[in-house]
Parts: structure tokens; C-alpha cells; sequence
């Protein structure tokens, strides 16, 4: 017993020395740095064009997180220095030119009609600059619809139909959670695909022609997303997240097909997570409409905490559909901002996780054997995944200025959060039975 009362303490010693160091952990300005198409200039920084990110100021001197484009298009992010008094361009510039160039790009067909949903509760200055952008896009041919999930007051819809009138279409949901509301949405849409996002996103005025074009260019596509980066880092939290990787899956697109499954994912497809993220994701209408949707007993809001976007991921998959993520449709997201909002983030990931393999389980049995073939490497991945990422070889001051700085790891993971996950995923298979059980007392089927 006193052996027990002393591993706690040491425990919560622990804790609070993580918290001491997390506090210490300074902002970082955002901004984009267009190179331009790199021909034609002598001086390089003089074509430059240096941008803040969204909602951000001008950039100045201190740590900056810089997304660099050429001739418009998302090539890679770096983690510079900009001095006292130097020009943010040229010192920036010059980090960039040791980037990557990236393959020239693909050229695609017209994109098809699309819909845009954005599920949200309760949360209007946030959408209202989420619609703003996604009114901005330069897609031929597409709608918003807002879904309002369980709403307890109106603000949702007044400011739909005060603010955006005809151009935005305003549907509610009352069931509580994340999928219930995409369903919601997936049952109003009209567009040919049907793209989903978050309103804490700002979308890069490119991002659903980006993200939509790949599925005329391929039938047999079922499901795309797409590059997520930080819209600020001024706290801690936003800071420490994004400097492990964040929501981002790189730079590199890829095409993810069941017939021919990549031999650097042994667990495909069920490490689902690596593919995307569901505040950047587009499938084929008719292809989700087939399998279904989405599972309305997980997903935020629920008691599984997650997992729906993971699990339409595999549906979709496990239909024969590929996926193709493509690091041009960006959109840039507002991380959590404080220590307890990365506690229950780490808690509400370790749960979605184990959750949306139950309802694998629960729901497509048929998969059952593949998953059970995963099984050891599933728990090495899962060991990985809460593993405390200590800094690499390096990290420190100089590795802050070095190009390429995201998920460059300078900041330790703290064991905290780890243990969080963990727990999380211990409860994710009891979460999701619940969040059934809550459904069918509400009259409303899994699926």
C-alpha cells in the first residue's frame, strides 16, 4: 500500500514538473512564404511573398512557423528564427530554398459538383469565419450546408440566416454527436462529392477544388482529404501539438488502394489515422450513401469520443474504393489553446481509436479475420503511438532554425498525456457499447 501511495506521488511530481516545463514553452508566429514559380528573378527573396497566417499579424522578429508555396502550391513547412531588426523575407527565403522543389504538379480535370458540410454547436464567431472562407472558394459548382447538432439555443440559425442567406443551407440534427450530424448532412447534399469540415477551420481559397478534382480523374476513388496545418501558435498547447506533427500527413500525396496495399503499412487498412483527418475529407456521395455513413455511436459528442471519421475511412475501403490524400487541399485549423484541452484531446483520441475498431467489430464482422491477422502489429503500433517522444539527437536552439521544422519534436511529449491515451483506449470499446445502448433508448439505429 505505501508502495502504491508513493508511485502516485511520484506521479503527480511528475505531472506538475511536465506542467512547469509546458508553461515555459514560448509562442510561434504563423505566415506563408510564396517562392513564387522560381524563374524569372536573380534575387529569390525579391519574388517572395511573405503572408501572416490566417487572423494572424505581420510577421516580426522571434520564432516563425512558415508554410512554403511555390508558384501557389504547399511544398513543406520549416520552424525559423527571423533576428532583431532583419527582413522576415530574405532571412525566411533563404530557409526555403533548402526545401524540397516537390514534383511538378499533376494536372487535373474540372472538378465535379460538390457540398460542403460543416456540423457545429453552439460555437457562431467560430463558423461564421469558417463560411466566410469556404465562401471564398474558387470551385465552379458546389453548396455549404450547416448542420447544427442538438442545439439549446438559436444562435446557429440566426446567424445562417441573417449573415448568409441563400448561400448557406441550414439543416439541424438533434441526436447528439459528430457522425449523427455529418449523416444529417450526407442525407441533404446534392454535389456529386461531399466534402466535410470543422468550424474551428479557416480553407485555403484552393481547398475543395484540390480536393475534389482527384475523383474526376478517378472513378474508382471513394474518398479524399487533405493537409491540415496550424492556423495559430500562441499558447503552449497549440504549440506543443503541432511541434509533434499535429493534424499534417506531409507533403508527398498518395494514393491508398485495397487491391494493392502499401507495404510500408502493414496494419492497412486499419491504421485509418494515417490517411487523414475528418476536418479535411470528401468522399463520393453515392460510395458513402452505400456503405452508410457514418456510425452515429462515435464521433465527438458522444460517449466513444471519436473514430468516425477513421471508421468511413475503412467502409470505404473495405469497399474496393481507394483514397487519395493530396497535400494541396489545405485547410488551416485552431488547435486547442490550454493544458486541460490536451488532456481530454489525448484522452478523446486513445478512446475514438479503440472505439471505432469495436464498431469494426460490432458492425462489419466480415473483417474480423483481417483485423485479427493485424493483431501483433496493431499493439506494436499502438505502443508507438503513446510512447512518450522524447527530443531527438540535436533538438534545441539550432534545431529550431533548421528547415523543415515541423514535427521536428523540440519539445518533449509529456508522460501525462501519454498515460491519458492509454486510458483512453482501454475505454474506447465501453464508450462506443454505450453511445450504442444511448442510441436505441433514443430510437436511433447504428449503423
Amino acid at each position: 500500500m505505501a508502495g502504491v501511495r508513493r508511485a502516485r506521488q511520484e506521479t503527480l511530481r511528475e505531472t506538475r514538473r511536465e506542467i512547469d516545463d509546458f508553461l515555459r514553452i514560448g509562442a510561434v508566429q504563423v505566415a506563408e512564404l510564396d517562392l513564387g514559380d522560381g524563374t524569372g528573378a536573380e534575387d529569390e527573396a525579391e519574388a517572395a511573398v511573405l503572408r501572416p497566417g490566417p487572423g494572424s499579424p505581420p510577421v516580426a522578429s522571434g520564432a516563425v512557423f512558415v508554410l512554403v508555396r511555390r508558384a501557389g502550391l504547399p511544398v513543406g513547412t520549416l520552424l525559423g528564427h527571423v533576428p532583431e531588426g532583419a527582413d522576415p523575407t530574405r532571412v525566411l527565403t533563404g530557409l526555403a530554398r533548402e526545401l524540397p522543389r516537390g514534383a511538378p504538379p499533376e494536372p487535373w480535370p474540372a472538378p465535379p459538383s460538390a457540398s460542403v458540410v460543416v456540423a457545429t454547436r453552439e460555437r457562431a464567431d467560430q463558423l461564421a469565419r469558417a463560411l466566410d472562407s469556404l465562401l471564398a472558394q474558387d470551385h465552379p459548382d458546389f453548396e455549404i450546408v450547416v448542420v447544427d447538432n442538438a442545439p439549446v439555443t438559436g444562435e446557429t440559425r440566426e446567424l445562417v440566416e441573417r449573415k448568409y442567406g441563400e448561400r448557406v443551407r441550414y439543416v439541424c440534427e438533434p441526436v447528439p454527436g459528430l457522425a449523427a450530424a455529418h449523416n444529417r448532412g450526407l442525407a441533404a447534399v446534392r454535389g456529386e462529392v461531399v466534402a466535410f469540415t470543422d468550424d474551428d477551420v479557416v480553407a485555403d481559397p484552393r481547398w475543395l477544388t484540390e480536393l475534389t478534382a482527384p475523383f474526376a480523374a478517378d472513378p474508382h476513388l471513394g474518398c479524399a482529404t487533405g493537409l491540415i496545418l496550424p492556423a495559430r501558435l500562441r499558447t503552449p498547447a497549440q504549440v506543443l501539438l503541432e511541434s509533434h506533427g499535429g493534424f499534417a500527413k506531409g507533403f508527398v500525396p498518395r494514393t491508398y488502394d485495397p487491391e494493392h496495399p502499401p507495404a510500408d503499412e502493414p496494419l492497412f487498412p486499419f491504421t485509418a489515422g494515417r490517411f487523414g483527418s475528418g476536418a479535411n475529407m470528401a468522399f463520393r456521395t453515392a460510395v458513402l450513401r452505400t456503405v452508410g455513413g457514418f456510425d452515429p455511436a462515435t464521433g465527438a459528442g458522444t460517449r466513444a469520443r471519436g473514430g468516425d471519421d477513421l471508421y468511413g475511412f475503412v467502409r470505404v475501403l473495405a469497399q474496393g474504393q481507394r483514397l487519395r490524400y493530396t497535400p494541396r487541399a489545405l485547410v488551416w485549423h485552431h488547435h486547442r489553446e490550454t493544458w486541460r484541452d490536451l488532456e481530454t484531446q489525448a484522452y478523446g483520441y486513445g478512446a475514438g481509436l479503440t472505439a471505432y475498431l469495436t464498431a469494426i467489430l460490432v458492425n462489419r464482422p466480415a473483417l474480423l479475420p483481417a483485423l485479427l491477422a493485424r493483431v501483433p502489429g496493431g499493439l506494436a503500433h499502438a505502443r508507438r503511438l503513446t510512447a512518450v517522444r522524447s527530443l531527438g539527437e540535436g533538438a534545441g536552439t539550432e534545431a529550431v532554425g533548421a528547415p523543415g521544422g515541423h514535427d521536428s519534436r523540440t519539445h518533449p511529449w509529456p508522460r501525462r498525456l501519454a498515460r491519458l491515451q492509454r486510458r483512453g483506449m482501454l475505454y474506447g470499446p465501453v464508450g462506443y457499447l454505450r453511445a450504442r445502448r444511448a442510441l436505441r433508448a433514443a430510437g436511433v439505429e447504428a449503423r
